[in-house]
């Protein structure tokens, strides 16, 4: 194979990282993405397939960064994800390591070891996600909030979330003893994590600030977003599927008592399910029940106590609007329906919500390289966020991903034979992980900070890393 021309000998590459200060940074307070690090690939696997020993002796021994593959498998009944490669407990090795595959099991590892090292150099905890979780319909079966519920309790103040991330580089004396979570893997789930899809959004907005959007998957499935707004922000806290159905609307009273409306999936049927909005977010819904024939309904309250409601809709068969009168029973979850007649009155606007001096409207539309079904919110003070997972983790951008994972990417990957890939993403600014890195012919200039090994106690990735100047 012919050596690419960013691919030196060992010799050349400290000299040429001596050059660039490379041996001084162990001592130096050097930005993030200049910093190189020790790291492990499949780091889970301690000595099977490599040389790496348990998760704690990792890090005595300088690593900082740690890879566990992640699997969603029978998260509802446990509860957690599980660590494994192409399997859950697939080519884990319990040897001084936690005896069961639970995520948290291994997170609480890394963060009773941070917690004793608090001057250790950042460590950066990497969830290769196996499995698709973007077909996990709720919390409790997993989803992307699951998963971010499970970083922030097993790191607390620890955790540096994305979303903090300076706009300056921070370096790494003031990074100490924080843990940085990072996302690879399925493509699918990383895209979401970072946007969400949808068609025909709808709002509510209550006065205590909680807020539920609804939108319909375009292709008949129904799904729903809790957030709360504070100093003109959302902040989205539970994602779910609710139904099946197209074009829903929703209203959403001061107790958390909620009222949706959608037509059908394939007919003009007009459907209405009740729900609960409780402090965490999540919602509990009651079964759907049939009210009338129509399309494109919306609905709101219409008195301060939040009982009476007020739906209109628009006829099946041309462009008269229909109304109904409707009473919440949030005993029996239900509502009672009467006064259906036309009406000359528009439908609601249910796209806006105003509460106070609080707004916030949805609609979809691309966000530079996101697709034009991309959810966006509008509040009084800000426009065009994306309706997403609070950013708590860090999301990789590997070649080959698309132009969305690549927006605003901080992390980079690659297998360590791409050297050209690596040299240009390090020469971006980024920070760049090399997974597979066994040999010191791939080491490249400049290297990448994280050349994750399988054997990091040989004596050729000890010298070089040594030569680098990888921080402690």
């Amino acid at each position: 194979m012919t050596r690419s021309r960013a691919l030196l000998p060992m010799a050349a590459v400290a000299v040429s990282v001596l050059l660039t200060g490379g041996a001084a940074q162990a001592d130096a307070d050097v930005p993030l993405p200049s910093a190189i690090f020790r790291a492990t690939h499949n780091s889970y696997s301690g000595g099977i397939d490599g040389a790496r020993q348990s998760l704690t002796y990792q890090l005595d021994h300088g690593v900082r960064f740690i890879e566990l593959d992640v699997h969603d498998n029978g998260y509802a009944s446990a509860r957690d994800y599980a660590v494994g490669h192409d399997s859950p407990g697939d080519q884990v090795d319990h040897s001084g390591n936690p005896a069961s595959n639970l995520l948290r099991d291994w997170l609480g590892v890394i963060d009773s070891w941070s917690a004793q090292h608090p001057t250790a150099a950042p460590v950066v905890v990497m969830l290769d996600l196996k499995d698709n979780l973007t077909d996990n319909p709720s919390y409790a079966a997993g989803n992307l909030a699951a998963l971010n519920r499970e970083l922030t309790s097993a790191f607390g103040p620890r955790l540096l979330r994305a979303e903090d991330y300076p706009a300056g580089p921070p370096t790494v004396d003031t990074l100490r003893g924080r843990v940085l979570p990072l996302l690879s893997g399925d493509g699918k789930s990383r895209a979401e994590y970072k946007r969400d899809l949808g068609h025909n959004p709808a709002i509510a907005i209550n006065a205590k600030g909680q807020v539920v959007e609804v939108h319909d998957s375009g292709a008949g499935v129904l799904w729903y977003w809790t957030g709360t707004y504070a100093d003109g922000r959302v902040t989205w806290r539970r994602h779910g599927r609710y139904d099946t159905g197209q074009t829903p609307a929703v209203a959403l009273n001061d107790n958390g008592d909620l009222v949706e409306v959608h037509q059908s999936q394939s007919a003009t049927t007009l459907w209405y399910r009740v729900g609960r909005l409780d402090a965490d977010g999540e919602i509990t819904w009651s079964s759907s029940r049939q009210y009338d024939d129509g399309v494109q309904p919306t609905v709101a309250f219409t008195d301060p106590a939040g009982t009476r409601l007020r739906e209109i809709h628009r006829s099946q068969s041309n462009s008269q609007n229909w109304t109904w009168d409707g009473v919440l029973d949030t005993g029996a979850s239900a509502v009672s329906w009467t006064g259906n007649a036309k009406t000359s009155d528009p439908r609601f606007d249910k796209t806006t919500s105003v509460r106070g001096t609080a707004r916030v409207h949805v609609w979809t539309g691309a966000d530079g390289p996101t697709p034009a079904q991309t959810l966006r919110v509008d509040t009084d003070r800000f426009a065009g966020d994306r309706i997403r997972y609070p950013q708590t983790a860090f999301v990789e951008y590997q070649k080959g991903d698309s132009a969305e994972l690549q927006q605003g990417a901080l992390f980079y990957g690659a297998p360590a034979t791409e050297s050209a890939f690596i040299v240009a993403a390090r020469q971006a600014g980024r920070l760049v992980r090399g997974w597979d890195f066994d040999s010191a012919s791939r080491a490249t200039t400049p290297p990448a900070n994280y050349p994750a090994t399988n054997h990091p106690y040989d004596a050729w990735y000890e010298n070089l890393l040594t030569q680098s100047g990888a921080v402690q």
